[in-house]
């Protein structure tokens, strides 16, 4: 799952001109990735190959087809101005998607983890308190001021990557967000450490084909409430900033953006006719 996660998060933050580079060797990086969790040798090592090559396959058949329809219906609703359903809809077809392709890759790789020796899942335990370490480093670490500081350059960042620069006013905006909303790095903390708690004893017991494909598609289950209703907090100001920056785009990074949308759906219908 966490393989996954990284490699969507690292085609959406490619810029149009390198995402059908990145997609086309996303199998390389995959099989890098999951060499940082755990050693396969000889036999194991084929088998994990096979699997990547079939779920990049299933990928480009079954799920690119449906980027280009999300990502041209994306810029029909951008073009008219957004509005909270236009998000909630964006929200809920993403989400969608990670569930089917997150499903379909634990079902591909549930046999090989229910084989893995003890002497396995304990180094994939110890690769993920590496990165939970990590995690703590770089969002649990330093002042209020600096964590909420960071928060509004992360999405100042973002949105430059999709409109272009901000002016000042859009910027301030920005910033009384970031100031605005609590933090809720600690809540994440937990909850990453939730599901990896949970995924690791479905492997240890050796249940992997049984339970993890529903696991790992219906990640916020066994979510703490209080957690939930932040998240929920969040996305409701996270949109209202949104849709308060989208009527104050210029027509310059209005077209930005829409050419965006539009490089996205011709790479992806590319890459899904390969």
């Amino acid at each position: 799952m966490k393989i996954l996660l990284v490699l969507a998060a690292a085609l959406l933050a490619s810029g149009c001109s390198t995402l059908r580079f990145a997609y086309e060797n996303a199998d390389t990086y995959l099989r890098w990735k999951a060499g940082t969790y755990v050693d396969l040798h000889g036999d194991e090592a084929d088998e994990l190959d096979d699997r990547i090559d079939e779920f990049h396959d299933w990928h480009r058949k079954n799920a690119l087809p449906n980027y280009v329809r999300l990502v041209r219906e994306a810029s029909l609703r951008f073009d008219d101005g957004l509005s909270r359903q236009d998000l909630d809809w964006g929200y809920d077809a993403l989400r969608g998607q990670a569930r089917e392709s997150l499903r379909r890759a634990a079902e591909m790789t549930a046999p090989m983890l229910d084989r893995l020796t003890s002497a396995q899942v304990a180094q994939i335990e110890r690769r993920l308190a590496d990165e939970n370490r990590q995690f703590q480093r770089d969002y649990l670490r330093g002042s209020e001021r600096d964590r909420r500081r960071k928060r509004a350059k992360f999405v100042t960042d973002r949105l430059e990557d999709w409109v272009g620069k901000l002016s000042q006013a859009q910027i301030d905006r920005v910033r009384e967000y970031a100031e605005r909303m609590p933090l809720l790095d600690e809540m994440r903390d937990r909850e990453r450490k939730r599901l990896q708690g949970e995924v690791l004893a479905v492997i240890r017991a050796r249940q992997a084909r049984a339970r993890l494909p529903e696991l790992v598609a219906n990640w916020e289950r066994g979510r703490d409430p209080a957690y939930a209703k932040a998240q929920e907090a969040w996305r409701d100001q996270y949109f209202q900033l949104l849709m308060e920056l989208d009527r104050s785009l210029s027509p310059e990074q209005r077209r930005r953006a829409l050419g965006n949308l539009r490089r996205y759906a011709e790479d992806f219908e590319a890459l899904a006719s390969r």
